[in-house]
């Protein structure tokens, strides 16, 4: 038990200094979150963890009330609190900053926001990302979504918001399982894996899990412990060529294979690989033009790419039309589909025909070189993913202008990234 405990504090552990982790969680209605809330808040490793939850009546805090610090903000035995959200997630989220900053409440080491059953948790996570007060202080670190075994396949087919719950998902916690027969669970996960192939998933036992199944899972748990990239890519990475999951690369990049669906055809995964590292600019720019231009068809994108003069990955992930900022990993993986260096993008998406997966392998093929990307993007003042320009990444290597002993900057080249 001390051993559990310990592998806790370190999952939870912040630097002094450090933005707060924020995790997201989801579920239709009925699938279980208040359950799993119920349970995890009467932890005593919760301790140092904010739960934001839509009303205080919802969660069975009664008994376990210590202190009342304002009419939203109560204080568990456990040492959780547990704050109520009504309207602006921004302003809720700068109070419990200030309250830490005037020593009202303990520091808070992460925050869960429960969404509620029928909402969409993309503009959650827009709001982590792109307002700069909030995103100074705290960062988006993987999204939860609840599952419920016994009923989620009829709630597919009939609202959008559980689909979107479930491709959004960094891990994916089923409840139930006990109310569902094993041919029902196989087919849960089957779709389940054509929905998100890059998520985890987590068995809930009658609502109860470990804080370390859940946390930690997103693309920002790198700021606390190394990304496990087995975790944050799941089986998605041995896609094979004729749509299932197996032990086989992705199609290469310009192919027509690694794709799987649903029967309906809603939701389409499919796998982009790049034999040639990307140039960073041309990258940048042009996967934030098809994020635009398949605005509300794209779902998700995620996975690793290699950069010339890099000898480390960087880890991207896209959320819809946000781009979360980009992550440079340490260092490749040693062992599995990742270890031969090769970049690889996951796409999830609604209603993408092939037509669609062959256009987006095309434009990937044929990414601008860095001084048209600058002038691409500079026209493009909306573009998505115009913060990872900002990143310090090297500019694509001419091979006229390389030699053993130097990398020559044609003048254009050096300017745009002075002014840049």
């Amino acid at each position: 038990m001390k051993n559990g405990t310990a592998k806790v504090a370190h999952v939870l552990r912040q630097e002094t200094g450090g933005r707060i982790p924020v995790t997201i969680l989801t579920g239709f209605l009925g699938a279980g979150k208040t359950t799993m809330l119920n349970r995890l808040v009467t932890r005593p490793d919760m301790a140092g963890v904010a739960v934001f939850i839509n009303e205080l009546g919802d969660i069975g805090i009664d008994h376990h009330l210590v202190e009342r610090i304002d009419d939203a903000l109560v204080i568990l035995d456990s040492g959780c609190l547990c704050c109520t959200v009504q309207g602006d997630l921004i302003a809720a989220l700068m109070r419990l900053h200030q309250q830490m900053a005037r020593r009202e409440i303990a520091p808070v080491q992460r925050v869960v926001i429960e969404t509620t059953g029928l909402a969409d948790p993309s503009p959650v996570v827009r709001a982590l990302m792109e307002d700069r007060q909030v995103s100074a202080r705290f960062r988006c670190d993987g999204v939860l979504t609840v599952v419920d075994a016994t009923r989620i396949r009829d709630q597919l087919a009939r609202h959008r918001e559980a689909m979107a719950q479930i491709s959004m998902a960094d891990r994916l916690l089923l409840s139930k399982c006990d109310q569902a027969g094993r041919v029902e669970q196989d087919a849960v996960i089957r779709t389940l894996n054509e929905l998100n192939p890059t998520a985890a998933h987590v068995m809930l036992d009658h609502g109860a899990c470990d804080p370390k199944d859940l946390f930690s899972g997103g693309l920002y748990a790198e700021e606390d412990a190394p990304l496990s990239l087995d975790d944050w890519l799941g089986p998605a990475l041995s896609i094979t060529g004729n749509g299932q999951i197996g032990g086989s690369h992705s199609a290469p990049l310009g192919g027509d294979q690694g794709h799987i669906g649903l029967h309906s055809g809603q939701v389409r995964s499919f796998v982009v690989s790049f034999e040639k590292a990307p140039g960073w600019r041309g990258l940048a720019v042009g996967l934030g033009e098809i994020l635009s231009d398949y605005a509300g068809k794209l779902l998700r994108v995620k996975g690793l790419v290699a950069l010339p003069g890099l000898d480390v990955p960087m880890a991207l992930q896209c959320v819809e039309d946000v781009a979360y900022a980009p992550v440079k990993l340490n260092a490749w993986p040693r062992t599995g589909p990742l270890a031969d260096g090769v970049g690889r993008l996951v796409f999830i998406g609604e209603g993408l025909t092939q037509e669609d997966e062959r256009i987006i392998r095309e434009r990937l093929a044929q990414l601008p070189g860095d001084r048209e990307a600058l002038r691409r993007s500079a026209a493009t003042p909306g573009l998505p993913t115009r913060n990872w320009l900002l990143e310090r990444a090297p500019f694509t290597p001419h091979e006229s202008l390389t030699s053993e002993a130097f990398l020559i900057q044609p003048r254009f080249l050096r300017e745009a990234g002075h002014n840049g």
